[in-house]
């Protein structure tokens, strides 16, 4: 079975246009474009649907504002809710977007931050052959310990793919280590993965020392010029088509879950970035950062 577990939150992202992002002291006039739900984990199961694979969205709904928004989004979509918690609103961000399309966010965490062992006890592991994990749930060690403490109990022949995202530099080192296991596939950017290696070394080299602990494929997204990868040699697949861009909402987000659809489809991997590649080119050109909204 080839069926993907996406872990992870669901936020409401509030849109902003700003004509540049503000500095100490600034004062910049924007504009409100949206309140879109949003988040990796809820972008990441977009993708995954709009190629029609068999996913599961594991992902806390809390009580409050932004989690009505968050519920009211999943039953329009016909999203089961499968971990509803009691006591605390799910997380929100304002996203500042400019001219070029470039996004910043600040965020305000919620419930996604207060992971619990006994939330696990509401699906079978085993069910599963593919995993995503994003950064944005390992900040929080006590979060981290538990979903890589109920990680180890899945299938030996599953994959989790990991997306570093902009947290990694708030992840602790031992996290991050517990992490590079094998059958682990890190996604990141040429930024990002210079705290899983030392800074300094070819980008060749430093996903080749990240191969050699994860026996599994290391992607680089390296923006319009596509990806690279490293699987014991490495590839850049560029990307096909110049986008015309409107924001970058969730595009690493896709790009993950592109990744993921391809496996789930048998394709091989050079295949499945190819995938990747095109799905996050189409969501850049949307104003929300999933494909399914």
């Amino acid at each position: 079975m080839n069926k993907t577990l996406v872990i992870g939150a669901a936020f409401v992202d509030v849109i902003v246009n700003v004509p540049k992002l503000p500095k100490s002291g600034d004062d910049v006039t924007g504009n409100l474009k949206s309140y879109t739900v949003g988040g990796s984990a809820f972008n990441v199961f977009g993708a995954l649907k709009h190629e029609k694979i068999d996913t599961d969205l594991f992902i806390p709904v809390g009580d409050g504002n932004y989690a009505n928004q968050v519920k009211e989004k999943m039953n329009e979509l016909k999203i089961p809710i499968k971990l509803p918690i009691k006591g605390g609103d799910n997380g929100w961000d304002i996203c500042f977007i400019e001219p070029g399309g470039e996004r910043s966010f600040l965020t305000i965490q919620g419930v996604e931050q207060k992971w619990q062992t006994e939330w696990f006890n509401k699906i079978n592991i085993d069910e599963y052959k593919y995993f995503y994990l994003s950064g944005y749930e390992m900040e929080s060690e006590n979060a981290a310990n538990v979903i890589l403490k109920e990680l180890q109990k899945r299938n030996q022949e599953s994959f989790v793919l990991f997306d570093a995202s902009p947290r990694i530099s708030s992840i602790p080192k031992t996290t991050i280590q517990k992490i590079m296991q094998k059958n682990v596939i890190i996604n990141c950017n040429k930024e990002e993965i210079n705290y899983f290696m030392l800074k300094g070394q070819s980008l060749k080299e430093k996903a080749r020392k990240i191969y050699e602990k994860t026996k599994s494929p290391v992607i680089v997204n390296l923006g319009e010029e596509g990806s690279y990868y490293y699987d014991g040699n490495d590839h850049v697949i560029p990307s096909e088509k110049k986008r015309k861009i409107i924001n970058t909402i969730g595009a690493g987000d896709t790009h993950c879950g592109g990744i993921l659809a391809g496996l789930s489809k048998d394709m091989t991997f050079k295949d499945s970035v190819i995938l990747a590649n095109d799905l996050s080119g189409l969501v850049v050109q949307r104003e929300s950062g999933s494909l399914q909204i």
